[in-house]
């Protein structure tokens, strides 16, 4: 899975323009697209309260205190997750940086940029919002390690317009 950026997107009649879009190789056509497929994800529809009624096939889509957010441009290539009270690192993505160094799905997080917490949308800001490079402290079999990595920046990368 690569990630980059749509150029423009609409949902219904709003319009949104540099989304964050994960790609991906359609090997088996489940998509009905010939080569790929994309994922717009949660950073759009956590922009709206969302009513659907499965009997009459509507989906109603109304603007929330999220609409206007900026979109997330950073890549670490790790997701977080939080279990039993513990927040652990989930898919580490292929070639991304948190993979080249060293990273590994289960690690449990300690720190992110120096944040020492157990609150969960702290640390998923800091890893968000890292600009350069990310220092994360996590715990693999006992065993306190450290990593230090550059994030990208996916705004930079070739925009992919759909029509």
């Amino acid at each position: 899975m690569k990630v980059t950026v749509v150029k423009e997107l609409k949902v219904g009649p709003y319009k949104f323009k540099n989304v964050p879009t994960y790609i991906f190789d359609d090997d088996y056509n489940i998509t009905s697209y010939p080569y790929m497929a994309g994922i717009i994800g949660n950073d759009i529809f956590r922009r709206f309260n969302t009513i659907i009624n499965y009997a009459k096939r509507d989906i109603y889509i109304v603007p929330n205190t999220h609409f206007r957010d900026p979109f997330d441009y950073s890549y670490a290539g790790v997701e977080l997750y939080y279990q039993q009270g513990k927040i652990l690192l989930g898919d580490v993505a292929e070639g991304s940086p948190a993979e080249l160094a060293g990273l590994k799905e289960g690690d449990e997080v300690i720190a992110i940029n120096n944040i020492f917490t157990k609150n969960f949308d702290q640390l998923k800001q800091a890893l968000q919002s890292s600009v350069g490079k990310l220092r994360i402290i996590i715990l693999r079999e006992g065993e306190l390690k450290q990593f230090e990595f550059k994030v990208k920046s996916i705004i930079q990368k070739k925009k992919i317009s759909f029509r």
